[in-house]
């Protein structure tokens, strides 16, 4: 409860008798800390006691608008900085004003960015890029060693996204002829695309004659977005192929073994995992990511993509989401199975910071606490899994699915918010640590089920879901050492203690998983907070990584002076800019309900397959 909640007024005060001019003058001072606070705090959060209750003004139209243009010009500097010192080359040092050709040399940075162009209208921009366009060559002598999931991703997907927000024919053939050059890619014993494709003599899949046949799950199953959408528009049976192909697997793959979750490693060859180690981070994501956006890509068509994401999901919260000992922060983490005892990790990647965006999306659009109408029982899915995971399964249908999808939601969207608010940088470390109880870890749907039976009718929000104020350190006050180390305290630097975290990796790479999140949950919830919390962000980057030509990664964002990279990554442009000025917009020119990002930003229509083309194609 708010101190000021609390206080009592002296009895000699109490026993007062109010008169009329008492209330005009109280409704005199209302009406003046109304105006200051209109006049001078609207555009900053206002604490209340010292409670985490947070207030974030709605601000106007206006306001926003002129932030979606402030991006806008980081944008136009970004660009304008690349196309002076790195053009025709993939990508820009920001800080030597030098380049760098770390993505087969084809000019990553405009194929990346071209959809950006078109989205903010920087139409002199986008005609400039279309040149480059034209005269690439995908098969260049250096080009012995294309990584497969990078081009299929940046280049491949923006071509995609381009003509589908222009119709411009070029960017169609272009498209159709560079997923023909990674083609090859797909002609492993499995049918799971290889890491890279000789472009240069006869396309190739490098290392199939060699021992190496590990693939792994971001990069085997995150082209099929992309694929199918080529298909559809260039009528090729070929490209549609290769994406039905990589579902077919999916979905027939074994995993009583890992709960229904797809594993970090798979065989090549024969197409079955080939570790246990599960992860929504690094080496899985955008593999998770597009089994719910291939349902959505294919107008809802496609029940096995959706029935893929909802053991996924169900796994995930079951078992991978954690509550820290402190704060109550919800953190989703990666873990080894061994013998069916799960070992996490309690590493929070920035990478993982998508999938509060994913489950928000999901929310948005799937029935999820009426999936009967799509033919689908939960429960049931895990029918043919182990008797612990079917115990979850049916422990967590108890609940109001939406409801828990969407409280996940938030809860990890605002971790991801506060590892960027704790850093005197206001920027987000790569990596960091949870602080985990000397007794044991606190697993989220064990206090989901604790608060959900003692709640009595209380309104109080679930575990890990409520506004939490960024951290502040305790050598900042008057509290000694002493005081903080409690017992089940993991023992660590007094100058972090109560943050619930140390940071692994201190590094911020402009990544946009964090803004992507916030952008989705605006948009499918309507909460201004999460346009704020994008707010200080893009502040946080105007303030240290801007350069005078453009944005770099940084270290350090632990300190208030953190170390340039000199690295700007494309997907600076294609993502991170992208996803802010979406979010600051009040203008929707990319329905959810009607565009499907990939997992580079790159929004691709929704679609339908005809009668004609599911006999011809073959698809379910």
């Amino acid at each position: 409860m708010s101190n000021l909640l609390r206080y009592v007024a002296p009895l000699h005060l109490q026993h007062r008798r109010i008169t009329l001019r008492h209330v005009f003058i109280t409704l005199g001072i209302s009406a003046v800390l109304s105006t200051l606070y209109y006049a001078w705090l609207r555009r900053e959060e206002v604490f209340f006691g010292s409670t985490d209750v947070l207030f974030w003004p709605p601000e106007t139209p206006e306001i926003w608008a002129e932030r979606a243009a402030q991006v806008k010009e980081a944008f136009r500097h970004a660009y304008r900085g690349y196309e002076q010192h790195a053009f025709p080359h993939d990508e820009l040092l920001p800080v030597s004003n030098k380049s760098t050709d770390n993505f087969n040399g084809w000019g990553v940075t405009p194929m990346d960015s071209l959809d950006t162009m078109l989205l903010m209208g920087l139409q002199d921009e986008y005609t400039r890029a279309l040149p480059v366009i034209s005269n690439t060559n995908f098969s260049l002598p250096s080009n012995t060693h294309v990584p497969f999931f990078e081009t299929a991703i940046r280049y491949l997907g923006g071509l995609l996204s381009a003509y589908a927000m222009s119709g411009h024919d070029l960017l169609r053939d272009k498209a159709d002829e560079l997923g023909t050059k990674l083609a090859p890619a797909f002609n492993t014993t499995s049918g799971f695309p290889g890491y890279a494709v000789d472009t240069y003599r006869p396309a190739q899949l490098i290392g199939k004659n060699l021992t190496f046949t590990a693939g792994i799950l971001a990069e085997i199953a995150s082209c099929q977005l992309e694929y199918a959408y080529l298909g559809k528009i260039t009528g090729k049976k070929e490209h549609v192929d290769h994406a039905t192909l990589i579902t077919d697997m999916l979905y027939t793959a074994n995993l009583n073994g890992s709960g229904g979750m797809y594993p970090t490693r798979w065989n090549l060859n024969t197409g079955v995992p080939s570790d246990h180690h599960l992860s929504v981070g690094a080496l899985a994501d955008s593999g998770h990511e597009y089994t719910l956006k291939q349902f959505l890509l294919t107008a809802r068509t496609d029940k096995r993509n959706l029935e893929m994401y909802l053991r996924f999901t169900s796994y995930v919260i079951n078992n991978l989401l954690f509550l820290t000992p402190e704060r109550h922060l919800l953190y989703v983490t990666d873990a080894f199975m061994w013998k069916r005892a799960v070992t996490p990790s309690h590493l929070f990647e920035h990478l993982a910071c998508f999938f509060p965006g994913l489950l928000a999306l999901g929310v948005h659009l799937l029935p999820l606490n009426h999936l009967d109408v799509l033919g689908i029982n939960v429960t049931a899915l895990a029918d043919d899994m182990l008797p612990t995971d079917r115990y979850a399964f049916n422990e967590l249908a108890k609940f109001n699915l939406a409801d828990v999808h969407l409280w996940a939601a938030e809860g990890l969207a605002q971790t991801c918010y506060l590892t960027y608010a704790d850093q005197p940088s206001g920027l987000g470390p790569e990596i960091v640590r949870m602080d985990v109880e000397e007794l044991g870890s606190i697993r989220w749907m064990d206090a989901m089920r604790a608060w959900k039976e003692g709640r009595d009718g209380r309104d109080a929000p679930p575990p890990g879901i409520g506004d939490m104020k960024p951290w502040t350190s305790p050598l900042d006050t008057n509290v000694t050492v002493e005081e903080l180390v409690r017992p089940g305290r993991r023992k660590g630097k007094a100058s972090t203690f109560g943050r619930d975290y140390l940071i692994q990796n201190k590094a911020y790479y402009l990544r946009p998983e964090t803004v992507e999140s916030f952008y989705i949950l605006w948009r499918t919830t309507g909460d201004v907070k999460w346009r704020h919390r994008g707010w200080r962000v893009f502040q946080a980057i105007e303030r240290y990584t801007k350069t005078a030509s453009g944005y770099t990664s940084v270290d350090n964002v632990n300190t208030a002076h953190p170390t340039p990279l000199d690295a700007m990554p494309s997907y600076f442009l294609a993502e991170t800019l992208k996803y802010l000025y979406l979010l600051f917009s009040d203008e929707d020119p990319l329905p959810l309900n009607k565009w499907v990002f990939n997992t580079e930003a790159h929004p691709l229509p929704v679609f339908e397959w005809s009668a004609q083309e599911r006999e011809t194609y073959g698809i379910v």
